[in-house]
């Protein structure tokens, strides 16, 4: 009888052709990924790594850091996941309970700017292999895996890009499944890292991780292949009290970017906050408020948000993008939040700190929750004229039910390259033709990577 991770490698080469619509999804994701790794990339915490690496970086590595330099592709893609997710802006996905494509694009970026006949076509069928695989593994341990405490993103993350860069180096359904087997021994992340450099790290170690696996695997090094499953395996030791396992995983004729989709952040913070602030945003777009006349906002979301958002009060940047505190009301204070809200000084100014108080947050009990894939976040705002408010939210802006338009992510991914010094003009549309590259590699090299150093 196939294991699971069999069945999930079999159906991985079983799926030969893509819709239109996973390849248009699957670029806009790679791209909007490549801005947030620009934007990222002079952050402290990837040039953390880049020191503590310094010695394997120099001009004649195999594979391209954003910042500069080439190295090994490992080092490449834990530098370069370290910048796609350190500014909390690079998407989710809920199938995964993961930060998906930090992990997957710089681990195949890893690949790709180390061969030159690597196609655009060829990058896009690795990354929906890779989203595929880390749908699958979620689905098994999720979401007890990760309201236990576990970071998708560093954990079945790890597992499904290892997946993906199995796939990007040629390797047949044993191959992929050994990959994933090895990949299953390097996940690790706990979610008590929310708030400091090491978060956006545990993207880093997950795209070096699947990147070191599928080439072990290609090696011929193995693992078991019943290693999610078995006792001591992965959902043993992982899953947690519902995680309900593999039996009712089946293949669907859609790929899952078409039928659950990424959420494409609006908001360079913790998606934690995004449905609290886009239901606030979307009463003070209908009635006209400001600050000054709200007394309170309550808000209501998941068990897992409460544990997120850990940082009432922030005193720094990073603790700032996990503060439903701080976030929210800056986005009524100013009606949106952008890269500049997330500095050392932006983050003190007087005028939200006074608001900062009137904020609070609960959670859904674990009675409401059980059984249910999503409950909607629930806002109220108490104005001083008496009025109470109320809305909520199932779906944030940029999800597959609520997506961004065009013209929102042209405009976010200018924001990324300008937040980099990095000239924005017409670079997104010209991305986004990647698909149709003979070689990823020289298309890639027409761009100054080390102007954002």
């Amino acid at each position: 009888m196939a294991t699971v991770l069999e069945k999930i490698a079999d159906q991985i080469v079983s799926r030969t052709s893509l819709s239109p619509v996973a390849i248009t999804r699957a670029q806009e994701a790679v791209v909007d990924t490549i801005g947030c790794m620009l934007a990222g990339a002079a952050d402290p915490a990837p040039q953390s790594v880049a020191r503590a690496f310094s010695a394997d970086i120099g001009a004649t590595g195999a594979s391209a850091i954003l910042r500069g330099g080439r190295a090994s592709p490992s080092v490449a893609a834990l530098i370069n996941g370290t910048a796609a997710h350190c500014l909390d802006f690079d998407d989710n996905f809920h199938p995964a309970r993961a930060h998906a494509s930090a992990v997957l694009v710089p681990a195949l970026l890893s690949i790709t700017t180390a061969d030159g006949a690597i196609s655009g076509r060829r990058f896009l069928h690795a990354y929906l292999a890779g989203l595929e695989a880390q749908a699958a593994i979620g689905f098994g341990v999720n979401p007890s895996h990760y309201n236990r405490g576990w970071h998708g993103t560093s954990t079945v993350g790890c597992i499904g890009t290892a997946a993906g860069v199995a796939v990007l180096l040629g390797l047949d359904a044993t191959g992929i499944a050994q990959a994933m087997s090895i990949a299953t021994s390097f996940a690790a992340g706990p979610k008590g890292q929310f708030g400091t450099s090491a978060k956006p790290l545990h993207a880093g170690m997950a795209a070096r991780n699947a990147v070191e696996a599928a080439l072990l695997a290609q090696a011929g090094m193995s693992g078991r292949l019943d290693i999610l499953e078995r006792p001591q395996g992965f959902l043993d030791l992982f899953g947690g009290e519902a995680g309900a396992g593999w039996e009712a995983l089946s293949a669907n004729d859609r790929h899952v970017i078409e039928t659950h989709g990424l959420v494409t952040k609006l908001h360079p913070c913790c998606a934690s906050t995004h449905r609290a602030i886009d239901a606030a945003r979307d009463l003070q777009t209908e009635y006209g408020f400001s600050l000054d006349d709200v007394l309170s906002v309550q808000t209501k979301v998941g068990r897992s948000a409460v544990d997120n958002l850990a940082y009432p009060d922030p005193v720094d940047e990073m603790q700032a993008r996990f503060s439903m505190q701080y976030c929210l009301t800056t986005a009524l204070h100013q009606g949106k939040l952008s890269l500049t809200d997330f500095t050392a000084a932006a983050i003190f100014r007087p005028e939200i700190r006074r608001h900062m108080p009137k904020m609070s947050m609960s959670a859904y009990s674990a009675a409401e929750e059980k059984g249910i894939e999503r409950l909607p976040h629930q806002v109220i705002v108490n104005l001083r004229d008496g009025r109470s408010l109320k809305t909520e939210r199932l779906h944030a802006t940029g999800s597959v039910a609520m997506p961004l338009t065009t013209a929102d992510r042209r405009s976010k991914f200018a924001d990324c390259l300008r937040w980099a010094g990095l000239e924005a003009e017409g670079v997104h549309d010209s991305f986004l033709n990647f698909e149709d590259a003979a070689s990823l590699k020289d298309m890639l090299s027409g761009f100054e990577w080390s102007a954002v150093s």
